[in-house]
């Protein structure tokens, strides 16, 4: 299992890695950094917290994509997030946001898979 500060050195060492596979530990560690950080910044001084942003957005979608290889999905499928920006009818699309919570919750597929070995299994 990944630990809090091994996620964060793993999102910024793969910076730009969107072929492997990353675990779920992984993934939601590094979101939790990147909130708490990005909050943290934000109080202290807006532009700063902006900075960050810019700074974790590529490290961010490359361990979004790698996830999703680890349930043997396409990394493409991580441009639903954007579906919560589009407005039809006034209303947010939501379902394709929920559709990506899900698919990062679930289990990693055991074994080879397309996208390379099982992280978890990798020594």
């Amino acid at each position: 299992m990944v630990s809090f500060p091994d996620a964060i050195r793993l999102g910024f060492q793969h910076y730009f890695d969107f072929r492997s596979r990353s675990t779920r530990a992984e993934y939601w560690w590094w979101l939790l950094f990147v909130i708490l950080t990005q909050q943290a910044l934000n109080a202290v001084n807006i532009r700063i917290g902006i900075l960050f942003g810019l700074a974790v957005l590529i490290p961010g979608l490359s361990l979004g994509t790698r996830r999703l290889h680890d349930i043997n999905k396409s990394g493409w499928w991580l441009l639903m997030w954007f579906g919560i920006f589009l407005i039809r009818f006034g209303v947010f699309l939501i379902v394709p946001v929920i559709v990506l919570i899900v698919w990062h919750t679930k289990p990693s597929d055991e074994g080879t898979n397309k996208y390379g070995p099982d992280p978890r299994q990798a020594a």
